[in-house]
């Protein structure tokens, strides 16, 4: 199983670790885990609600494409290491993954 340790900008919320099985992504993650991440779009890669900054394991994940990352110059704070969750297929059932969540205050979207 792959390592997904997720960390949030929020101070107030504490990182949590799961486990998840390849070819998930870490949008459908979040959402098993009742882990709070706004989107929008239904996960087809039209919005950016789901931006998150990939801190390891990138190498583990998908590679991004042109449009994820035209959606990614529209998101809040954009870095070098920020992916939409939505478009980060897990490849590697022995992958180790950290995650930032934005602080999803900023963001206006769809809670699950």
């Amino acid at each position: 199983m792959a390592k997904i340790t997720f960390r949030f900008e929020d101070k107030s919320i504490e990182t949590k670790v799961v486990d998840s099985e390849a070819g998930f992504t870490i949008q459908e993650v979040t959402e098993d885990h009742d882990i709070h991440l706004n989107h929008n779009c239904g996960c087809v890669c039209a919005c950016s609600t789901c931006h998150v900054y990939i801190e390891k394991g990138e190498d583990s994940l998908k590679e991004i494409s042109d449009r994820e990352e035209d959606f990614i110059d529209r998101a809040i704070n954009p870095r070098i290491e920020s992916r939409l969750a939505c478009q980060c297929v897990i490849l590697e059932d022995d992958a180790e993954i950290e995650v930032i969540i934005p602080d999803q205050e900023q963001i206006i979207g769809h809670e699950h």
